[in-house]
């Protein structure tokens, strides 16, 4: 920006005249006003300063969604006048989780907005799914204008956005998906959500590197920050709370992805358990938390003799140096020799686990792959493994014990060091405890 005295154009003198361009945010000052007072009691306070003994704590209300996968992750049902995003990677399922919910809340007025597909796109998914609901209605548009005035014509009860990286606002000059776009698009339905108390779900994309698709800045604009994951040659997909403002971000929702839509598993350690006839090595089952979830799940190890100079070391679902930290014991502290063995480890079902815990399975899955001899299907693993060979305690032991009792184990190894606070408790299933690698290989083989 320069000052110009001379037009270069027609070469005329002082015929530049300043013009002071300001964002024209009126809009934004009156938008809620009528719809506010309906809705949130507090409407009238805002804008001063008020003691904190002055403010009456109560009870968030909240929508309950036919789906019980959800309402766990949301810790109990959709809060009024939240804001929550949801990220994923393309085609993993987040609009037709959100449709099929959206569905569900039958006697809630839902507006499904999307910038990406038609209503006859929407309208063949939403056939598919099989679910009829009167109060459900769609809007095909990218211009923030225009929905915040069909938002005030019908005055929906609850807005899904599909997806706001496709959203433009018209105080913004650049295109869509770019970071000021994203930024201000939010930021208008923060404050249509806060000043209305309507819940807005925020369908986003996420980067190559698994990191939410704009800013950072978004994840603290909102309450709610779920991540919607799986692989898609798998038909599990799991729902991760990264930030919640109403309630534990240790909460989980596991899905199995059918031709009618997601349907929420509330077993998932059965369909996480191969059932076989045959016992075969290399196989062990762990008991392990997902959030506040207790799973058993099956891992699974093949140990062979390297055919070329330097031994493989692949992993599917674990992390490669704790695998490498688990041979490591296994040579020093038991006297294997891995050192000249290929290694393979998977974890069943396409998850992906971090909980120290699996070390135990993992330790006696490459154990029984090494000796070629299969374990008990009947017995399961829970402890973590420390670089000295002790087996170490691990957290909500008494959950664990309790999911391995009820799918039908009857035997449960884990570190003698969780024993103290189990001694009051009575379980049905044999609890095996153990304190070192060399005693696992003796009670074992």
């Amino acid at each position: 920006m320069k000052w110009l005295g001379k037009c270069p154009s027609c070469e005329q003198w002082n015929t530049f005249v300043e013009e002071v361009i300001t964002k024209d945010d009126r809009l934004a000052r009156t938008d809620w006003k009528k719809m506010s007072v309906d809705k949130n009691p507090m409407a009238g306070k805002e804008g001063r300063t008020v003691s904190l003994s002055e403010v009456i704590s109560a009870e968030e209300k909240r929508i309950v969604s036919g789906d019980a996968e959800l309402n766990r992750v949301l810790g109990g049902g959709i809060v009024s006048g939240s804001i929550v995003l949801v990220a994923g990677e393309p085609g993993i399922g987040k609009s037709t989780l959100f449709l099929q919910n959206g569905l569900l809340l039958k006697n809630i007025t839902t507006l499904y907005i999307s910038g990406e597909e038609s209503e006859q796109q929407i309208k063949m998914r939403a056939d598919r799914l099989n679910i009829s609901n009167e109060n459900f209605y769609l809007l095909t548009e990218t211009s923030t204008q225009v929905i915040f005035q069909e938002i005030k014509k019908l005055q929906p009860q609850l807005v899904i956005v599909d997806s706001i990286q496709t959203l433009q606002s018209p105080y913004i000059e650049s295109s869509p998906g770019s970071v000021s776009q994203i930024r201000e698009c939010a930021s208008e339905f923060q404050r249509f959500a806060k000043q209305t108390n309507t819940p807005v779900f925020l369908i986003g994309h996420i980067t190559k590197e698994g990191s939410i698709a704009g800013p950072k800045i978004l994840e603290h604009m909102v309450d709610t920050v779920l991540q919607f994951e799986g692989d898609r040659h798998y038909a599990y997909r799991i729902l991760r709370t990264l930030k919640n403002r109403f309630g534990s971000t240790a909460e989980l929702g596991i899905y199995e992805m059918t031709e009618q839509g997601m349907r929420g598993v509330s077993n998932p350690s059965e369909l996480l358990i191969t059932q076989k006839e045959d016992q075969l090595s290399g196989i062990a089952i762990a008991a392990t938390l997902e959030g506040m979830r207790p799973l058993l799940i099956e891992v699974q190890a093949l140990v062979t003799q390297s055919v070329y100079g330097t031994p493989q070391r692949t992993v599917s679902g674990l992390d490669l140096r704790r695998l490498q930290l688990l041979l490591a014991v296994l040579e020093k502290r038991g006297g294997f020799h891995f050192g000249v063995k290929d290694v393979f480890l998977n974890i069943a079902g396409g998850l992906k686990i971090e909980d120290p815990s699996i070390d135990l399975a993992v330790l006696c899955a490459l154990l029984s792959s090494f000796e070629d001899a299969p374990l008990s299907p009947h017995t399961c693993f829970s402890g973590e493994v420390g670089l000295s060979g002790e087996i170490r305690a691990v957290n909500r032991i008494e959950q664990r014990i309790a999911e391995a009792e009820k799918l039908g184990f009857e035997k449960i190894f884990v570190s003698k060091y969780n024993l103290k606070g189990l001694k009051n408790q009575k379980f049905n299933i044999g609890i095996v405890p153990v304190g070192r690698v060399e005693e696992v290989y003796q009670l074992l083989f």
